[in-house]
């Protein structure tokens, strides 16, 4: 029973994240949303934060779970941006985004959300770095490529494209269209013969060597 309850008040605060707003979650908004007593979220949590942080853990990795398969799939980076717009339409529908904007807000006046909005953001990151890892070791960009710096520029694309949205449908529309751009990019310096992509990697690497040297 214990369990099932702690279930029952995590999920009924992402849902009071999605339907009232960070301004409106407190202790009681959530158990009345949980339909369980309110007292049992100091008995299981401690507090209405530490609810919210395990909230944002727990809300992650279930998103992370149900798009894995997926994600192990992608073999090209124009397919990982593809994903990436199906998922924004997939978790806008679900609400999962308006979390998202809430938690970013909150963690703004609310010091305990933050690292655990941020942990939540690597669960994400993580996955993304696995996939830039695989799909650009074999193009000529992989060996002067952070996968680790890309896969947070990537998700943090993602992260201002799903909160710009509700002020600038077009620009936002916009700044997808851009990284479509930067993969079909990608995609025309795969399809070079092998002497145009060796020349391509002596191009990179030079300038990668005259960066270093400034």
């Amino acid at each position: 029973m214990s369990e099932t309850t702690k279930v029952k008040l995590l999920q009924g605060a992402l849902r009071t994240l999605t339907e009232q707003g960070i301004a409106k979650t407190s202790a009681r908004t959530i158990a009345a949303t949980a339909g369980v007593n309110q007292a049992l979220v100091f008995y299981h949590f401690g507090s209405v934060d530490e609810l919210l942080a395990a909230a944002c853990r727990y809300g992650t990795e279930q998103r992370v779970a149900r798009y894995r398969d997926r994600l192990e799939s992608i073999g090209s980076l124009g397919e990982l941006l593809a994903f990436g717009r199906q998922v924004h339409e997939e978790e806008k529908a679900a609400g999962h985004v308006a979390v998202l904007g809430q938690l970013l807000a909150g963690a703004q006046t609310h010091p305990r959300l933050a690292p655990a909005t941020a942990a939540g953001l690597d669960l994400w990151i993580a996955e993304i770095e696995r996939v830039l890892v695989r799909v650009l070791a074999a193009t000529p960009a992989g060996e002067f490529a952070d996968p680790a710096g890309l896969a947070r520029a990537v998700s943090a694309s993602f992260v201002g494209i799903e909160l710009y949205e509700g002020v600038d449908t077009a620009g936002a529309r916009a700044a997808l269209a851009a990284l479509d751009q930067l993969a079909t990019l990608v995609a025309a310096l795969d399809d070079l013969g092998p002497v145009a992509q060796r020349a391509v990697r002596h191009a990179l690497r030079r300038a990668s060597n005259a960066a270093e040297r400034a």
